[in-house]
């Protein structure tokens, strides 16, 4: 059983297709249905059922996929940490950050790490918090940068605090309120609200705010995307609250500071095991030191 035939079968069941496979892994076709071959001999089973019209893996396929993922990563660690002893930082560095992150730039933290370590491979992906902070745990990515409320603790990882920062309301310039200097959340209470999602870490901190204040809102509009959340508000549909070094940045739109206004802390997570060469190096360029 051979590393590449691994990489094949994985390829295989992600594009549901020897052609895009093979394309995706670039050899011919018939190269890598003759490895796929192989390997199923070996095994004593088909991997993949195939017809005219698609390809999907057998029950032994399903069993062997997550297994061969494991077998790659474990042989990209080796290489790594082999790498790693020489001086020099290889692998995988998988980042997962929320859209309002705002205390570390990150296109310029990885600029400054592909510009030092240029063979290692950079990943980066967007969600909520609760979500990242979960992947770092079941070490699906190494390092993520989460916006939780002060009250609050990453639990089951690592985490340094990067910054804490209280929450402005933002509204369209024609909004009503677009006028004033500054609000409460008793004022702000009575209009219609654009948010994250409930139950979410970044929809949290506002309800939590509220909740301790006595007072209740009105959701209107639940969105799991930042930017397209600004994008509501710009259409006046109603107030969001959001990080004030992130509402600077949206064209278009009015700030008002919110006199009681909740606040959230910014944190960067990494997973509690022993770190990837690619991990360690990243959050040494953040100044912090492995723990």
């Amino acid at each position: 059983m051979e590393l590449q035939q691994m990489r094949y079968v994985i390829a295989v069941a992600e594009m549901n297709s020897f052609t895009r496979a093979a394309q995706r892994c670039l050899v011919v076709q018939s190269a890598l249905s003759h490895q796929i071959a192989r390997l199923e001999k070996e095994l004593g089973a088909r991997l993949f059922e195939r017809t005219s019209r698609r390809v999907r893996l057998t029950p032994a396929g399903a069993a062997f996929l997550p297994a061969a993922r494991q077998c790659l990563d474990a042989a990209e660690r080796v290489a790594a940490e082999v790498a790693a002893a020489v001086g020099e930082v290889r692998g995988r560095l998988a980042v997962g950050l929320i859209p309002t992150v705002a205390a570390v730039d990150i296109p310029a933290a990885l600029r400054e790490f592909h510009q030092r370590h240029p063979k290692a491979r950079i990943s980066l992906s967007v969600g909520a918090s609760d979500e990242l902070a979960e992947q770092v745990r079941q070490g699906d990515i190494e390092v993520a940068f989460l916006g939780i409320p002060v009250t609050a603790r990453p639990r089951g990882v690592m985490a340094r605090k990067l910054a804490e920062e209280r929450l402005v309301a933002v509204v369209s310039p024609d909004h009503p309120l677009a006028d004033e200097t500054s609000v409460d959340l008793r004022r702000l209470s009575s209009e219609v609200f654009v948010d994250l999602p409930a139950k979410t870490a970044g929809r949290a901190q506002s309800d939590l705010a509220f909740t301790a204040a006595g007072l209740t809102r009105e959701v209107a509009f639940e969105v799991t995307n930042a930017d397209y959340l600004a994008r509501l508000v710009g259409a006046g549909l109603g107030v969001a609250l959001l990080p004030p070094t992130y509402a600077e940045g949206l064209a278009g739109m009015t700030t008002i500071e919110v006199t009681d206004a909740p606040a959230r802390a910014e944190y960067v997570v990494w997973g509690r095991e022993s770190r990837a060469p690619a991990a360690n190096a990243f959050l040494e360029l953040l100044g912090i030191e492995e723990e």
